[in-house]
């Protein structure tokens, strides 16, 4: 194996300067190092190995670089900035998508003139098909930064923002995501109540009042989506059948919404009616030619979510070349897993389940604290609480006996996979937003580049976005 890998390396000494047909940019959100090679363990397990020395489809991956994540505002980075570097390539302010470091969080007035477009609306202005798919909705942070520019990131309807922020003229995510790039050729992923008039009964929960619609200007987005592409073989969809059952060869545009929120864990989504980040991806490449997991406690989900991420960037090797990143990671100070069985339990003789079931994904972190171990941390208290590196084996032994994680994010460098036609730009330590002005050049030549007149009977090449753990955009959510 030794050998056959020192082979491949000297391969590298002839680069790869072709202009790629295809681009499909990977996220697994909050995916960091240890994840991956947790995910690893994991894939080999699932298969009856011992785990250790199986390979991802990302490890197959040449060339690697890490990135560093940051946001010009904050040293710990959130989705919303990050995702503003990797696919606009401005470093950007926590919170705000779309928009550069001089838009100030939750201040309408402040977006005009700030906005930044992305490599999504590069591509597209230059005559390719893109696309998103995402397992979180649709107008999350992540994926978001690919269309929309926000000065808040939680504006995910009109619902959602401040009466004064409307009335300035300010756009919900939701609304940007159909009109500031109207001709996406593929969208996945969920929030179909926030394309739905307020108190509109959702098609799979009816009735079920967390699961209607939220928008209070009355307006049907999916409705407004169908009628825009009723002449141009669009089709809308929001279940696994539907999506499964088209044709991609009668397909121009497709809106697939798949749940009201973020689509559930791959290890706990309903495989009837929710599709995979696999066949997402697999019929948005047919059509269109990865932070929810650790700081919720939710390790096991989190690690299948990056199996099945591995198992998408396999499917989609097959048609074009990949990229694959991470855009920051969140931490936990607990013991070395046994994947996600804790190590040390006999030791401490406690008994716990599967790590992160014990109190399900909800269970807030000072209940379980006064309910384990008679410590009484108040909201204030958690929400201020930054320990100091001499407090960590005190929060992880606390953690131990309260059978609860401790919710951390961490600053870290994150590791970038590339192959394909001028894949080895990504290479050594590089700032975040090197990625999107890097690709420009390898896919486009030129960032902005003019427009170009594109015939239906001759459709571009497919260039596609999508965000898992979660840019085809591919984005899975595992973490955030």
């Amino acid at each position: 194996m030794a050998q056959r890998t020192l082979k491949s390396a000297l391969t590298l000494q002839e680069l790869n300067r072709n202009v790629a047909k295809n681009l499909i940019l990977f996220l697994g959100d909050g995916m960091g190092i240890p994840t991956v090679t947790a995910a690893r363990i994991l894939k080999g397990q699932l298969s009856g190995h011992s785990g250790e020395e199986t390979e991802l489809e990302m490890d197959k991956f040449p060339y690697v670089a890490l990135a560093k994540t940051y946001n010009t505002n904050a040293q710990v980075a959130d989705s919303a900035g990050t995702a503003t570097a990797y696919l606009c390539g401005v470093k950007a302010n926590e919170g705000t998508v779309g928009v550069s470091a001089a838009a100030v969080r939750s201040q309408c007035n402040t977006t005009a003139g700030n906005q930044v477009t992305s490599i999504l609306k590069w591509a597209k202005d230059a005559g390719k098909s893109v696309g998103i798919v995402t397992t979180t909705r649709v107008n999350h942070a992540t994926p978001s930064a690919a269309y929309a520019h926000c000065v808040d990131r939680d504006w995910f309807s009109d619902a959602e923002m401040p009466t004064e922020a409307v009335q300035a003229g300010c756009k919900d995510i939701a609304r940007q995501l159909l009109e500031n790039i109207p001709n996406i050729d593929v969208i996945m992923g969920g929030g179909r109540k926030y394309m739905y008039p307020k108190n509109t009964s959702d098609v799979e929960y009816p009735g079920e009042r967390k699961h209607m619609g939220t928008r209070k200007d009355g307006r049907n987005l999916v409705e407004e989506w169908k009628q825009r592409v009723k002449s141009q073989r669009g089709h809308y969809v929001w279940n696994r059948k539907e999506l499964l059952a088209l044709n991609p060869n009668n397909l121009d545009y497709l809106l697939g919404l798949f749940e009201p929120g973020d689509l559930a864990y791959d290890l706990e989504r309903n495989a009837e009616m929710e599709p995979s980040l696999t066949e997402m991806v697999d019929v948005a490449i047919k059509a269109a030619a990865l932070t929810m997991g650790t700081t919720r406690g939710k390790a096991k989900q989190a690690l299948h979510e990056a199996v099945e991420m591995d198992r998408s960037i396999g499917r989609a090797g097959l048609l074009t070349s990949l990229y694959d990143n991470t855009d920051r990671r969140h931490g936990r100070p607990l013991p070395r897993l046994q994947l996600w069985r804790l190590h040390t339990a006999r030791q401490l003789h406690l008994r716990t389940g599967p790590h992160g079931e014990r109190h399900g994904p909800e269970t807030l972190y000072r209940h379980s604290v006064r309910k384990r171990a008679g410590v009484q941390v108040s909201e204030r208290r958690e929400r201020r609480t930054s320990p100091p590196s001499t407090t960590i084996r005190i929060i992880t032994r606390l953690s131990l006996r309260c059978r609860s994680g401790w919710r951390l994010m961490v600053v870290k460098t994150w590791p970038v996979f590339s192959r394909g036609p001028m894949a080895h730009l990504l290479h050594g330590v590089k700032e975040q937003n090197y990625i999107p002005p890097r690709h420009g050049l390898r896919r486009m030549h030129r960032p902005k580049h003019p427009p170009l007149p594109v015939s239906r009977q001759q459709r571009p090449q497919r260039f596609l976005a999508l965000p898992s753990l979660g840019v085809l955009l591919v984005l899975t959510h595992l973490l955030c």
